[in-house]
């Protein structure tokens, strides 16, 4: 009898030990994820390069930009790289990071934040548009989609990053600021898919067709005598084309200096936004 008292008081403990060793498993896994979200730069800034993607001067462009839109709207864009998401999804990384920098303002929590993890030999480049709760309405998450994959990820895919940030953020500046609205964003980049095809098509059979059923090898492309190979004078149109696709509209925030940014102001997100990879 008391051999079988034994037996079930050490079965229990061992049950007691191997419950408090998962909440103690739980715990510590819970406190290192927590401190795999970067903390603020110190002082704060807008731009986080924490992967080196950028050089000096673009990250100085971007932080001129966002802190002199920021102290005239009061709506905060951060931008954060980061050289690992440390087994996060990178959308349940960047709410985590926009929740514990508090991007935006507290009783707007007007904050929007975009994460890059670059490409590597290894892993596809992933980035994620995330907005706070008061930003959801302005732009939606098929509007973030759009902006994610027709502004930033094309630039991206050839390696410029600044590139692709600054034609992002401008259409989020313009869609914040009410210079036009998701609806008509939308819209316009329906047209420009649409126009390619037509676009190519045209310039196709006038300028490569027709002055070959002529007997012309080569076709003025402008009122004076240029005399361009074919392949430079596609390549020419193609830029001038791929030009207005990049963003929508022309804003330009100035220059002018940092403008004193003091920090973040306590803004909330509720989990809208996009990404993609590439």
């Amino acid at each position: 009898m008391n051999w079988m008292m034994k037996f079930h008081l050490g079965k229990n403990k061992n049950a007691m030990q191997r419950i408090w060793l998962l909440i103690g498993f739980i715990i510590c896994s819970v406190v290192v994820l927590g401190q795999e979200i970067p903390a603020p730069m110190d002082p704060p800034r807008l731009v986080n390069d924490f992967s080196s993607i950028l050089t000096q001067n673009e990250q100085e462009a971007l932080e001129r930009e966002l802190v002199n839109f920021a102290n005239q709207t009061s709506t905060q864009i951060v931008i954060v790289t980061v050289k690992s998401l440390d087994g996060y999804d990178i959308s349940d990384y960047a709410f985590r990071l926009g929740e514990k920098w508090g991007i935006g303002q507290d009783e707007k929590n007007n904050g929007a934040l975009i994460v890059v993890k670059p490409k590597t030999f290894r892993d596809d480049g992933e980035v994620f548009l995330a907005t706070g709760y008061g930003l959801e309405h302005v732009i939606p998450d098929a509007v973030a989609n759009r902006i994610v994959r027709n502004e930033m990820i094309p630039g991206f895919e050839k390696n410029d990053y600044y590139g692709g940030l600054s034609t992002g953020i401008k259409v989020v500046m313009e869609l914040t600021r009410g210079e036009y609205t998701a609806e008509a964003y939308t819209e316009q980049v329906r047209s420009q898919k649409k126009s390619s095809p037509l676009f190519f098509l045209f310039f196709l059979l006038f300028f490569v067709i027709l002055p070959i059923l002529r007997g012309r090898r080569r076709r003025n492309f402008s009122s004076g005598k240029s005399n361009l190979p074919l392949w430079i004078a596609l390549g020419m149109m193609g830029s001038q084309h791929r030009s207005h696709t990049g963003s929508f509209g022309n804003f330009s925030s100035g220059g002018g200096g940092f403008g004193g940014f003091g920090g973040f102001g306590g803004g909330s997100f509720g989990g809208g936004g996009a990404g993609g990879s590439w």
